[in-house]
């Protein structure tokens, strides 16, 4: 994957590209495909529960539901082969370290369905521009920390 992605660069940017860099080009693609089905489930969760929880309250649990299913695809695709540990102790450790996240991810979230009505209306709007506030966070942390 990396040689093709090499090759079709332009010339003057192949001497920039070098397979470290290509390498964690190719892992940040895969942690935004994650964060798509992560922002999905997210989003269908705030969704399905809203009515019952409320826009915060449904969320809250719909943050863990949708970092647990990233961790587990990050865990199997990402950074496949990287971390060390039981499962449970790098989940934690994953919960942990995105907090920085977190707080960009739902902090962007409360604003928008406080504040905007349209994104109280249609909460995707909020769940999106969360997801897409805390992934550059989580994606270094993530690597640095939880899957080295």
């Amino acid at each position: 994957m990396q040689t093709t992605f090499l090759r079709r660069l332009p010339p003057s940017w192949q001497s920039f590209a070098t397979p470290v860099r290509i390498a964690m080009a190719v892992q940040f693609m895969r942690f935004g495909v994650v964060g798509l089905a992560g922002l999905v489930v997210d989003t269908a969760t705030v969704y399905g529960l809203r009515h019952s929880l409320g826009l915060y309250g449904a969320g809250l649990v719909a943050y863990v539901f949708a970092a647990t299913g990233n961790w587990v695809l990050n865990r199997i695709w990402t950074f496949r082969g990287l971390g060390s540990g039981p499962a449970h102790r790098q989940w934690a450790m994953f919960m942990m370290t995105n907090l920085g996240g977190f707080v960009l991810n739902r902090g962007t979230y409360a604003i928008l369905v406080t504040f905007v009505a349209a994104a109280a209306d249609q909460p995707v709007i909020a769940t999106t521009a969360g997801s897409i506030a805390g992934m550059f966070v989580n994606f270094s942390l993530s690597r640095r920390l939880v899957f080295r």
